[in-house]
């Protein structure tokens, strides 16, 4: 069996599906969606160089991958991939495939120190390692079944705290924009990366075709947006967090907490079975509110890393 490598055909819808599913065997625990995937690349500053790759044998999608530059770092010459081969596919060379494109690519723009994230599993651990990649920081997948959860009550909003839908915010959504710049900015990693401009923030992040905007959720303090937590569907029943966040003057006081309890009710009110999140394993605050929330782990994954030359 031959495997070939390849670039993601975007003007063929049908490709970008057959990407979303190999992703979706491979890594069931985030959202993946044809649009999803051909906005991300159709919205990524050229300087990332970023691809999406198929490992294709015989006229079947057997693996993925993504792959871009750390373009925004202070820290030049970082580059991050993923590598994900359908479970039924494995050990047919997909795998090394899609690293050494990656690779090649990388390095080929100037990286010199590689990032990759794999499955905590010992068959994956061990794919990593005899690549020349070592261990580093840790994340987990969470999930919540909408169909059996009790989820907390909702609360009252405390006095001068106000609950909106970030719909509310289409006429304007700037102030969510500096929201999401700060909160961001706190979160646990091993890559720094620089501030997204506000154009390049509303072009991926905003109009994302999975963005949820009746339950992504936003908490007011007297008027000024305090905290929020956005959702992504997929149409199909499932949800998953993008990101929640508190600005650093009002965290201690569980607007978190309010604002991601108020989607997740409001996401089974509308349908929604299946809730989906992920926290970096240094992130204790989130995973305790997550905790609360009736989220469980059911994955961990590690980020591994390989300096070239």
């Amino acid at each position: 069996m031959t495997v070939i490598v390849r670039d993601l055909r975007t003007e063929d819808r049908d490709d970008a599906e057959r990407f979303a599913r190999s992703r979706h065997r491979a890594l069931p625990h985030l959202l993946w969606t044809a649009e999803g995937t051909l906005h991300l690349l159709a919205h990524t500053p050229p300087a990332a160089r970023r691809r999406a790759l198929v490992a294709e044998a015989d006229g079947e999608v057997i693996g993925t991958a993504q792959v871009d530059l750390v373009h925004d770092s202070p820290e030049p010459g970082q580059g991050c991939f993923t590598v994900y081969v359908a479970p039924e596919r494995a050990r047919r060379g997909a795998g090394t495939a899609l690293v050494r494109a990656c690779e090649e690519h990388l390095a080929a723009h100037g990286a010199t120190k590689l990032f990759a994230w794999v499955l905590d599993a010992p068959a994956h651990r061990a794919f990593a390692e005899r690549h020349g990649y070592r261990a580093a920081r840790h994340a987990h997948f969470l999930r919540l079944d909408l169909t059996a959860a009790t989820l907390p009550p909702l609360q009252p909003a405390p006095p001068g705290v106000q609950l909106r839908p970030a719909a509310g915010f289409a006429d304007d959504p700037r102030p969510l924009f500096a929201l999401d710049l700060e909160t961001a900015a706190d979160e646990p990693s091993d890559v720094e990366s620089g501030s997204a401009g506000y154009q390049e923030w509303a072009a991926s992040t905003w109009e994302h075709p999975m963005l949820d905007r009746e339950l992504s959720m936003v908490a007011l303090v007297d008027g000024v947006p305090a905290a929020f937590s956005l959702a992504h569907t997929d149409g199909r029943g499932r949800y998953a967090t993008a990101m929640t966040g508190t600005a650093r003057a009002f965290r201690g006081r569980g607007l978190a907490k309010l604002t991601k309890n108020a989607s997740l009710h409001r996401a089974r009110a509308a349908g929604v079975t299946e809730a989906l999140t992920g926290n970096d394993g240094g992130n204790g605050p989130m995973l305790a509110v997550n905790s609360w929330l009736g989220y469980e782990i059911v994955a961990t994954e590690v980020r591994y890393v390989r300096e070239l030359g």
